[in-house]
């Protein structure tokens, strides 16, 4: 055969390949977006008179677990959790049941989004198992809606509980021993659907809780109906979490430096009496708070002395603590303003490392940018060791604060040097007002909120029977708006007490934020009727 024909057969069998492996291409397809499906489970799902140890679940494709210990919901609960295997992919699941089983009882697994294929992770939402150890499945079921009780987002993961109302329930209860029916929020719901229940009365529960169905006041929030529920009822529930105050209680000190002790509690610090001795004898102390942590400092004195007895005694705590000295450095004075930048609504305060004990006014002035001495009061919150200075301050303003030697003396005699402060104002355009309209009020006093994205409250105001309140000179900013209503008078929000029965105060939100713009005038009618 000549060459040039042998290469010109070469070349056409070469080309009609390529065009072949071309129309003949793979490509990846559509990506996988269903759900794994339940091909068979054995026991049949919704099966009675259940006495077995293990349950095999059979899926259409390989599954994997994903947050079983967070997403499954076993009602009742278990003492003794089963085991959910494998923990690898595979088609069958196979649950063991390590529990000894209630006679006549419903048992739910809710699965949550747990159970997902093992290629695109695409969930089986919701997933079900049921079974009961008796002739019949109960099938009564309630809805509950969760709220927080002073905030306006919801944790997540908040369990939803039912105690039957027999002879072995009383108030230690649910401290005590886990529900008969139980559900969860999970990330997102704020519904919940307590299902397969039997006919009966039970107090209703909500715990955003540690994990072990029981109530504990030190960690968990609480919600509960006040009236036993009676099932079945077609009512959607509502519960309304809070932390419970704890009753005082304080926890051994411990030496923080030369004259000061650092002293943890539980509870209420507020009006707190602490007594330091040395023997028999009666050293001078004061308390003050540690901002942002559960403690106080516990301010002596100085003596040479091996050990202090600290007596503590608050409502019905009392107790004697006894704490060994070592040679530590003593604390330092130190002077600080609590606010930098432009000051209008807020007061100029200072801060003090150590507690002030004498103020000498004479030794303080204020002048504004004309040199013009600007009259003022002083007020010290001893607890919080924080100086206020109460003067009229005019927009587009500079003033300048200055404090002469002695004009503060601290615990232990001593005081500071000359202290130089400037602040300014800016100009009333630069802030927004806002005139709050409340209506419908069921009754008054009322405490009324500004907050901003964090939940920091920005604002307050005060109203006994006047419907209208005004914030002026506001920071430009979105804000959220809250009432409470003060049901006590003591001006502040008071959470409530399971064992006392007793909600917490109500607080209600306005639905929307409210945009508080420079140099604007905002009025915000605000209907109390709307639900929140």
């Amino acid at each position: 055969m000549p060459k040039s024909i042998f290469k010109l057969i070469c070349f056409l069998f070469v080309l009609s390949m390529a065009s072949c492996a071309k129309r003949g291409s793979i490509t990846g397809g559509d990506k996988d977006t269903i759900a794994p499906v339940l091909k068979a489970s054995f026991p049949k799902n919704f099966s009675t008179n259940f006495n077995g140890k293990e349950i095999k679940l059979v899926f259409d494709e390989y599954v994997k677990l994903k947050n079983i210990n967070k997403q499954l919901i076993i009602s009742p609960p278990m003492k003794n959790q089963p085991d959910i295997l494998p923990q690898t992919a595979s088609k069958i699941l196979t649950i063991k049941l390590k529990d000894t089983l209630q006679p006549n009882t419903t048992y739910s697994f809710n699965f949550g989004q747990s159970i997902e294929d093992y290629n695109e992770g695409n969930p089986y939402q919701q997933f079900k198992y049921v079974f009961s150890t008796g002739a019949y499945i109960d099938s009564l079921k309630i809805n509950v809606k969760v709220k927080d009780a002073l905030e306006k987002k919801v944790d997540n993961f908040v369990s939803v509980m039912l105690y039957e109302i027999n002879e072995k329930y009383n108030d230690s209860t649910i401290y005590k021993e886990s529900p008969r029916y139980i559900t969860n929020t999970l990330d997102s719901l704020e519904v919940v659907t307590l299902e397969n229940i039997k006919a009966g009365k039970y107090l209703l529960v909500a715990l955003k809780d540690n994990g072990n169905n029981k109530f504990d006041p030190k960690k968990d929030k609480i919600g509960f109906q006040k009236q036993y529920i009676t099932i079945p009822n077609d009512t959607v529930f509502e519960v309304e979490l809070f932390k419970e105050k704890l009753p005082f209680k304080a926890i051994k000190p411990t030496q923080d430096s030369g004259n000061k002790l650092i002293m943890g509690y539980e509870g209420d610090p507020k009006n707190i009496k602490v007594t330091v001795k040395n023997g028999s004898e009666i050293i001078p102390s004061l308390i003050t708070q540690i901002q942002k942590k559960d403690s106080v400092q516990v301010w002596f004195k100085p003596i040479k002395a091996d050990s202090l007895t600290v007596a503590v005694e608050k409502d019905n705590f009392k107790k004697d603590f006894i704490v060994k000295l070592k040679k530590q450095k003593a604390d330092t004075l130190r002077i600080s303003a609590d606010f930098a930048g432009a000051l209008l609504r807020e007061r100029f305060a200072l801060n003090s490392s150590i507690p002030l004990v004498k103020f000498d006014k004479s030794k303080i002035s204020i002048f504004n940018k004309d040199s013009i001495a600007v009259p003022f009061e002083t007020e010290y919150d001893d607890f919080n060791q924080k100086l206020y200075f109460n003067f009229k301050r005019e927009p587009l303003d500079q003033y300048k604060i200055k404090l002469l030697p002695n004009a503060l003396t601290d615990f232990y005699e001593k005081t500071h040097d000359t202290l130089n402060f400037k602040i300014a104002t800016k100009n009333a355009s630069d802030y927004g007002n806002l005139r709050v309209i409340l209506e419908n009020a069921k009754r008054f006093p009322i405490l009324v909120e500004l907050t901003d994205k964090t939940g920091k409250v920005k604002a307050t105001a005060y109203t006994e029977s006047n419907p209208t309140i005004e914030f002026l000179t506001l920071e430009p900013d979105k804000y959220t708006l809250r009432i409470i209503y003060d049901d006590n008078k003591n001006k502040v929000w008071d959470t409530g007490s399971f064992l006392e029965k007793r909600q917490s105060e109500e607080v209600i939100y306005f639905p929307k934020e409210i945009d508080v713009r420079t140099n604007w005038d905002v009025e915000q009618p605000f209907n109390l009727k709307i639900t929140n």
